[in-house]
């Protein structure tokens, strides 16, 4: 369990590492390679019991160094992390992954956890969105970061947050027009736009519900809340 710099979340925990996606700019394989690991699909179940260590409420990302819900991975290997989560309901647990049709298989989610699936572009904001329509969980996001491509017109209206991002390592800025549409539709969802992208005024917002109560500067609680 690590402090991250991921900008939405606290802390970082990754029972499971690895992804077969072969994404072209996937940040968690060049780092692995970087520190000479594999990104092969690795499970470490010594590190299942760190989140028990941990009693001060957390905002916890799972699996930033790997794909948690590939069709690659045992059910058994999914299934010891989701019963960690639901033994610290203390914790909200932030989910994110790019094979959202698998999400619904593991209904219904614990209450502590948001389902989250990637969204770079339109095609990849369709299946998003058809997977966590069938996903119950309390809250669901799609994070489209980076942003490549305009997502389109879609139904945003099944979401609690939406994060929008630029691409790093090489640096790229989404156009202006793709992120303006995803704005003109959002319909007050929480949007959390990261600082590596340019934008007047960025948005700095988190599902009601579960808003960060702890660990926040007096200017960040006064962000709008939905």
């Amino acid at each position: 369990m690590n402090k991250t710099k991921i900008e939405w979340t606290e802390l970082s925990w990754n029972p499971i590492t690895g992804c077969n996606h072969g994404c072209q700019f996937c940040y968690a394989r060049k780092l692995s390679h970087r520190f000479g690991r594999s990104f092969e699909p690795e499970f470490h179940p010594d590190r299942l019991n760190q989140p028990f260590q941990i009693k001060k409420p957390h905002m916890i990302f799972v699996c930033s160094m790997g794909e948690l819900f590939g069709d690659w991975l045992p059910d058994s290997w999914r299934d010891r992390v989701l019963d960690v989560i639901r033994q610290n309901p203390q914790h909200t647990f932030q989910l994110l992954t790019k094979s959202p049709e698998n999400l619904y298989k593991f209904n219904p989610w614990p209450a502590n956890a948001w389902a989250g699936a990637s969204a770079i572009n339109a095609p990849m904001a369709k299946r998003a969105l058809d997977g966590l329509t069938k996903t119950y969980a309390r809250i669901k996001f799609i994070s489209a970061e980076p942003l490549l491509g305009d997502l389109g017109n879609q139904d945003f209206q099944s979401l609690s947050w939406i994060i929008i991002g630029a691409q790093t390592n090489p640096s790229k800025q989404p156009q202006q027009v793709w992120v303006e549409n995803i704005l003109g539709q959002s319909n007050n969802i929480p949007i959390f736009m990261k600082p590596n992208l340019i934008w007047t005024n960025p948005l700095k917002q988190y599902p009601n519900e579960f808003y960060r109560q702890h660990n926040t500067s007096d200017e960040e609680k006064t962000v709008n809340l939905f």
